[in-house]
C-alpha cells in the first residue's frame, strides 16, 4: 500500500508522545515534520526518536532566518541528522538561502513563503506588498533562484507558484484542513483534495491527525481517502498536464 503524501505535524507537549504518534502514523503517510518547538526542547535526539526503525522521511521544520554565515552554521550543524527537508525563511534573500544550500547538500532546503496564518492586512502591518499571491510568487522565484528545491506555501497559491516555478520543485502545503474541520490559527487553507489539485507534492496535516482518538486510524483514514482522488500522484509520477 502506497504512503499518502502527506507530512504529519508532531507538535507534542513531550518526546514520549511525538514518537508515539510517528510509530502510529508511518505506515500510512510519507514524512513526519518536527518543529521549532520540539528541536529546541529536545534537540538532535528528537529526530532519532520520531525516525525510529522506519524509512519515514524527517521535515525538519526550524525555519531558519538569519545573517546567511549564522544560517550556513546552522544548516551545517543539523544536516548530519540527514533530514528530508529543511525549511529557511525565503525572506532571508538569496545569500542566506544560497548558504543553506550549500551546507546541507543531502537535504531538500524548503523556502517559506509566506505564513499560512497571514492573511494580506497582516502583510499590509509589517511592511510587504501583497495581495498575499502576489508576494508568495515573488518570495518563490526568489528562492528557487537562490537554489532551494522546495517551496513551502498555502494551498490556495499553490497552482499560482506551480506556475511560477515549473515541475521540478516540491510545494509543500500547510493549512490544509479536511473539509468542516476547525482552521485554528490557520488563515488561507484548503482541504487535501483541493491541495493535491493545485498542484502540491506533500500535504502538512497536524491536528486533524495528532487530536484524534487514534492518531493511526485517522493516518488511515485520510490516506485512504487521498488514494481514491484521482489527482493524486504515486511518488516519481508527471503531474498530469505539465
Amino acid at each position: 500500500m502506497t504512503a499518502a503524501p502527506i507530512a504529519v505535524a508532531l507538535d507534542a507537549p513531550d518526546l514520549e508522545t511525538a514518537a508515539r504518534w510517528a510509530t502510529l502514523v508511518t505506515p500510512h503517510v510519507t514524512t513526519v515534520k518536527v518543529g521549532l518547538e520540539l528541536y529546541l526542547r529536545y534537540g538532535p535526539d528528537v529526530v532519532a526518536s520520531v525516525r525510529g526503525a522506519s524509512r519515514v522521511q524527517v521535515f525538519l521544520d526550524l525555519k531558519l532566518h538569519d545573517i546567511p554565515a549564522t544560517v550556513r552554521g546552522a544548516a551545517r550543524a543539523v544536516a548530519r541528522l540527514k533530514p528530508a527537508y529543511l525549511t529557511v525563511h525565503a525572506a532571508g534573500g538569496p545569500a542566506m538561502i544560497r548558504e543553506a544550500v550549500e551546507a546541507a547538500p543531502a537535504s531538500k532546503i524548503a523556502a517559506v513563503t509566506v505564513l499560512t496564518s497571514l492573511d494580506d492586512a497582516d502583510l499590509r502591518a509589517v511592511g510587504i506588498e501583497g495581495p498575499a499571491p502576489d508576494a508568495v510568487r515573488r518570495l518563490a522565484a526568489l528562492a528557487v533562484g537562490a537554489g532551494a528545491q522546495a517551496l513551502v506555501c498555502s494551498p490556495q497559491e499553490a497552482a499560482g507558484v506551480r506556475a511560477e516555478v515549473g515541475p521540478d520543485i516540491t510545494l509543500i502545503t500547510p493549512g490544509v484542513r479536511p473539509a468542516g474541520a476547525d482552521t485554528q490559527d490557520q488563515a488561507r487553507v484548503a482541504t487535501p483534495e483541493a491541495a493535491l489539485a493545485a498542484g502540491a507534492d506533500l500535504l502538512v496535516i497536524g491536528r486533524p491527525i495528532t487530536a484524534a482518538p487514534d492518531p493511526g486510524a485517522a493516518a488511515a483514514a485520510m490516506a485512504a481517502t487521498l488514494r481514491k482522488f484521482p489527482g493524486e500522484r504515486p511518488p516519481g509520477a508527471p503531474r498530469r498536464g505539465r
